[in-house]
């Protein structure tokens, strides 16, 4: 049966389109959320980051399980469970019962996604059709973030919360339906050693939910207490053992040797800020405007709107700029924009006018975002063999969304701690969620900062278009 490739694009560019949705669609719906369940202010986070955390920590597992399995059996069943756990999700009653959902859909997000990508690849040749095809995959990737605050808007202010859990239904079960008349079940010779590597991504992704959580509950508890440095010592020894069984696997989720590459370790801090920096930038800003400055959801998606303009802009300028003044060049700038605009967004108050204190923050900030990732995602894979591309950009891309959650956590706990030490001096509510918004925004302002001098370790790079377009996707 004669498939047309531009139709299985379209199959697995929607699917990964709400993907990537989730992570925004979200951040309008959580003071919704939070009224509703009775969310902490402090474990309001991990309703973004267990998601996160989840489709960092088993991306590389669910890439693995592709190429041994098949990559359609592994995306329909990746599609499969993000559906059915984005209903649950919106059935949810409690905050552990919605974390829980959100986990295990990152999870069925880690499965479908490189799934996605490796039934691209095979499915258009190397040139200038997979390039043009990559492109399309990495730009409605970008859209989903950006359509994600409005979309979620709208279905919060018109409906409820829930139902930015519940849209994901019907499209996930008219993909299901559709995937055996567009999506061809290719396979490839697995040449190398056999395994999935399962204890490796537990070890790794247990690690690092340890050491969010002894984040969390550092506001709470204190940064001594047994619970915190109890967590963080437990998380810090899985992360241990998690290198000792990647060392002597067989077929290991990240191939440790990778990292000898500079550009390969340099650019993975680098992406790992950048991660950190936006969620945090979209989780507190999202609040703010709704909590501090009275915006409906809607009005809070679409005041995100021009920072996702900027970024569809950015990340065009930055494609061409590379070509012409290096990875290097492009990416610090990209950090400095990223400083300016969140040192911008931190002088926002209850009461100022939109167009003088948030906009000019968020539209630097959008640009800035997209033209450090771009060059980063050609710089990690400059290094290594073409045929451990595939893995370094993996490992760059669980980076991201790790660096993103353990940010996030990081920043949430000091917005918190700051809010709640403002309302202890008798200061008044709102003014007090403008300090703690305030604080947290200046953190993440630091990853930023951080990111200047990592990106000035990094190696200039003239890319190709080829190269251009693999970051396109992966990004």
């Amino acid at each position: 049966m004669r498939r047309s490739p531009w139709a299985t694009l379209a199959v697995l560019a929607l699917a990964q389109f709400i993907v990537v949705l989730d992570v925004t669609i979200v951040n309008v719906a959580l003071p919704d959320i939070q009224a509703d369940l009775g969310f902490s202010a402090e474990t309001l986070q991990w309703v973004i980051s267990a998601y996160t955390l989840l489709f960092g920590g088993f991306l590389l597992l669910g890439g693995r399980m592709a190429d041994l399995l098949g990559p359609r059996r592994v995306f329909v069943a990746g599609l499969l469970l993000f559906g059915v756990t984005s209903l649950v999700a919106g059935l949810a009653e409690s905050p552990g019962f919605l974390i829980g959902a959100r986990a295990v859909q990152g999870l069925g997000g880690a499965l479908l996604s490189p799934a996605a990508l490796a039934i691209l690849t095979v499915t258009f040749a190397h040139g200038r059709e997979r390039n043009i095809a990559m492109g399309v995959w990495g730009g409605l990737a970008g859209l989903g973030g950006t359509l994600g605050v409005v979309a979620g808007g709208v279905l919060v202010d018109a409906l409820s919360w829930q139902w930015v859990f519940f849209v994901n239904v019907p499209i996930v079960l008219a993909l299901v339906a559709v995937i055996p008349v567009f999506v061809p079940d290719t396979r490839h010779n697995e040449n190398g050693p056999r395994g999935f590597d399962t204890a490796g991504a537990i070890l790794g992704t247990g690690g690092l939910l340890a050491i969010v959580y002894a984040v969390v509950r550092a506001e709470p508890e204190g940064w001594g207490s047994a619970e915190v440095m109890g967590f963080l010592v437990g998380g810090a020894v899985l992360l241990v053992v998690f290198v000792a069984v990647e060392a002597r696997s067989k077929a290991p989720l990240i191939p440790l040797r990778l990292f000898r590459s500079r550009a390969l370790s340099v650019s993975s801090i680098s992406l790992a800020l950048n991660g950190a920096g936006f969620l945090s930038m979209f989780f507190l800003t999202a609040i703010y405007l709704q909590q501090v400055r009275g915006d409906s959801a809607l009005d809070a998606g679409i005041h995100f709107l021009p920072m996702g303009a900027a970024a569809v802009l950015g990340a065009v300028a930055a494609s061409q700029l590379v070509q012409k003044l290096g990875t290097r060049t492009v990416q610090l700038g990209g950090t400095v924009l990223s400083v300016a605009g969140l040192l911008l967004l931190s002088r926002a108050d209850a009461t100022g006018a939109y167009s003088t204190q948030l906009l000019p923050g968020l539209v630097l900030f959008g640009v800035g975002i997209i033209a450090v990732g771009v060059p980063a995602q050609i710089a990690a894979v400059s290094e290594v063999e073409h045929h451990e591309a595939g893995a370094a950009s993996g490992a760059v891309t669980t980076m991201y969304q790790v660096g993103g959650a353990l940010g996030l956590a990081i920043v949430t706990t000091l917005s918190v701690t700051r809010t709640t030490d403002a309302l202890a001096e008798g200061v008044a509510q709102q003014q007090a969620l403008v300090e703690g918004f305030q604080r947290g925004i200046l953190i993440a302002a630091l990853f930023a900062i951080a990111n200047v001098v990592a990106t000035i370790l990094t190696p200039q790079l003239q890319p190709t278009a080829d190269q251009l377009a693999e970051a396109a996707a992966a990004a």
